[in-house]
């Protein structure tokens, strides 16, 4: 009920061996630095040439870095790099006025870094990814194939796993995510007011979890409500739908809707308001 393959499907997950080893899918929070550590192979230094900016448009396409005599196409749905008349299947593009901070830095396959976004490494980014304008990526972050992050939206410390979108105003932190849609302004919460470690009750047992900083686990199927939040230590299982401005907490099985409580409800079940 709560290993990583009751929330996630990982077979062909480029991140799938972070999980090797792992008795609760909380635990991969515990290894993500040292994996990133271990996998990381930086490919943007010849792009930053020692600087943050980047002044120029790159691109990178089999392992290197062409910065001059290719012409972007953006009349598809996805730009498209074309060099001599040819396109340039794989390439990746890093627009002029987004911010690579360090070498520790990987990005995959016809990936796309968006003027305005700002990047810390260590960070992995695989293929068919979008890095929007104004997006945040702090560090130690794993962001799979086929994401989005987008406006606005910080991430740290975090795993999204493929086919992951947050679009816009999201804030995710210690948190893995499978394929799912984050609505507009989605808060994940990663640390508790009193500071202390999470600590999980599910169906009345306990888990100490060992984390003082844990968000979420958002299995595959997830979908998030404008403006929703989920508190610290939030499960939600496979096909959760969270209604806009509502909030999560605790553990939620598959296919749960959880909608916004009224306060009648709350003053029923005083628990829910003293913790």
């Amino acid at each position: 009920m709560l290993r990583p393959q009751d929330f996630f499907e990982l077979s062909g997950n480029p991140f799938a061996s972070l999980f090797d080893n792992t008795e609760y899918v909380w635990d991969a929070l515990k290894k993500l630095k040292g994996y990133i550590k271990d996998n990381l192979r930086g490919n943007v230094s010849d792009i930053r040439k020692g600087e943050s900016f980047i002044k120029n448009t790159a691109v990178l396409y089999n392992g290197n870095v062409i910065d001059s005599g290719f012409v972007i196409d953006t009349s598809g749905k996805k730009p498209l790099v074309k060099k001599d008349g040819l396109i340039l299947e794989g390439a990746s593009i890093i627009y002029a006025g987004s911010n690579l901070m360090d070498d520790g830095i990987s990005i995959g396959k016809n990936t796309v870094v968006e003027s305005g976004a700002l990047i810390k490494g260590p960070t992995i980014i695989c293929d068919h990814t979008e890095i929007r304008q104004g997006a945040y990526i702090r560090g130690e972050a794993l962001i799979g194939n086929d994401c989005v992050v987008g406006h606005t939206t910080e991430i740290k410390s975090s795993v999204m796993l493929g086919g992951s979108k947050a679009g816009h105003f999201a804030y995710i932190g210690d948190s893995i995510l499978g394929k799912v849609n984050l609505g507009a302004g989605t808060k994940i919460a990663n640390l508790k007011i009193t500071g202390s470690q999470i600590v999980l009750d599910v169906k009345g047992i306990k888990y100490e979890t060992g984390l003082r900083k844990f968000g979420v686990i958002m299995a595959d199927g997830v979908e998030t409500g404008c403006n929703s939040v989920t508190t610290p230590g939030t499960l939600l299982g496979k096909n959760v739908l969270l209604y806009p401005n509502a909030t999560a907490r605790g553990y939620y099985p598959p296919q749960i809707i959880v909608k916004v409580r009224s306060v009648q409800e709350l003053l029923n079940n005083s628990s829910d308001l003293t913790g």
